[in-house]
């Protein structure tokens, strides 16, 4: 068996554990008043290839599997998905969208420059962050 990719593995991705990301927003709510928006991420860019690699050990795999696309097959735009958030949180204010920037880019590394200026770094790295899960994950459902 093989562990089947499309693609390069090239592109370059940033990933942030999800605890982190609760840490930051509960720290701009406490630091940042500004009306601009403060992007949050780690500043730290992996391929795919290096993430599959990655989830490859942290796992365990010692063969190679096929490949497995993961999702819902359902298709949901940016918009909509900021809209189903609105509703889901009763926020009442407005979204803008800043037309004059593009839609799509290659690379998904934001700046993230602002909440590191604040004092705010991510404590969950990309691989505890997936040793973490996956170990949950055996816990919770890998018996079944």
């Amino acid at each position: 068996m093989r562990w089947l990719y499309g693609g390069s593995g090239t592109p370059l991705r940033e990933f942030l554990h999800v605890d982190d990301l609760a840490d930051a927003v509960v720290f701009l709510l406490e630091n940042y008043s500004d009306l601009e928006h403060a992007n949050v991420g780690n500043g730290k860019e992996v391929s795919i290839k290096e993430l599959a690699e990655l989830v490859k050990d942290v796992v365990g795999l010692k063969r190679e599997l096929e490949h497995v696309n993961v999702g819902n097959g359902k298709e949901v735009s940016i918009k909509e998905l900021a809209e189903l958030v609105k509703e889901v949180v009763g926020f009442k204010g407005e979204l803008v969208w800043d037309t004059s920037k593009p839609d799509g880019t290659p690379r998904k590394l934001m700046d993230s420059s602002k909440i590191s200026g604040l004092g705010w770094t991510p404590r969950i790295s990309l691989r505890d962050g997936l040793v973490v899960t996956y170990k949950w994950y055996v816990e919770n459902y890998g018996k079944q």
